[in-house]
């Protein structure tokens, strides 16, 4: 049986919208949330080859019924809907359940599409600045999909009213101590009022604008193949330690803002220094002129 698509409904029309340039064969990212939701929804209204996958991250009681309420709402949509349970690892909650969420999205071989609001770009953008890296994402990255990138989250929770549906709202999502929500709630909110204005289509503008440079940037840094310091020297700066981001990534390592620029000074101000200690015993050195990576036993 078909689902009813009502005849008059601003919101859900904005979401069918933004999903008519993509096309599947692709997997949505279902939470149950309202965005993710709206997205299955849009994407049924709108017949793209599409399924939802639920990743349940198991960090919440009840989180197994949470998704396979999740799964039913989707197939009541006309979508097929998996369940998959994973492990999220130590550290970072947040980071660990987004790794184990991607890689369970991707192992399904298709177009990943989740449901990444403007909202959602505007706090990001936030975030990013606060760590010294202003940060934006784009519409599509690799076999990332991100088709509302340009709709609000109240068109997404506006769109679930329209037809009906009811989403879930994630208990994480009203905790302050994680900092994506304290920017949501108090962040934003405060800039708004200083502007007089919604202030989220300039920050998410502006974090378009920066991805678009990014997505420039990372092709040029990906041409430069070169780990010969005198080459990286002549690079732009922004170019250079993206090159060298790539480079400890294709090795495995990671290193933060204040060790990449040590490993700057390897290639532009070399005195003879020591190398410079990443973590799990990796350490990078200038060797004959080049940069190398070590790992100590």
């Amino acid at each position: 049986m078909e689902p009813f698509w009502p005849r008059r409904s601003p919101h859900f029309l904005a979401c069918r919208r933004a999903v008519r340039p993509f096309d599947g064969p692709a997997v949505i990212g279902l939470s149950g949330g309202a965005d993710s939701l709206a997205l299955v929804a849009a994407a049924a209204a709108e017949r793209k080859d599409v399924s939802a996958v639920v990743v349940d991250h198991q960090l919440q009681p009840g989180s197994a019924e949470v998704a396979k309420r999740a799964a039913q709402q989707a197939r009541s949509l006309g979508v097929e809907a998996d369940i998959v349970t994973v492990e999220v690892g130590s550290g970072n909650v947040e980071a660990a359940a987004r790794t184990a969420r991607y890689r369970a999205l991707h192992s399904f071989g298709h177009d990943v599409w989740v449901a990444h609001t403007a909202d959602d770009q505007a706090e990001t953008l936030l975030l990013g600045a606060l760590r010294g890296n202003p940060a934006a994402m784009l519409p599509r990255s690799g076999r990332l999909m991100r088709p509302f990138l340009n709709v609000r989250r109240a068109d997404t929770e506006g769109a679930c009213r329209e037809i009906g549906m009811q989403w879930w709202d994630d208990p994480m999502n009203e905790d302050e101590a994680y900092r994506r929500v304290g920017v949501r709630r108090q962040a934003i909110p405060l800039l708004s009022e200083l502007v007089g204005g919604d202030c989220v289509p300039a920050l998410a503008h502006t974090a378009e604008r920066i991805a678009r440079a990014q997505e420039i940037v990372d092709a040029y840094a990906a041409a430069e193949k070169t780990v010969h310091c005198a080459q990286l020297a002549n690079l732009p700066e922004v170019v250079r330690r993206t090159r060298v981001h790539a480079w400890l990534l294709e090795h495995g390592a990671t290193a933060n803002r204040a060790q990449l620029e040590s490993i700057d000074r390897l290639i532009i101000a070399w005195r003879g220094q020591t190398g410079v200690d990443l973590a799990n015993g990796v350490q990078v050195i200038r060797r004959d002129g080049e940069l190398a990576i070590v790992r100590r036993k």
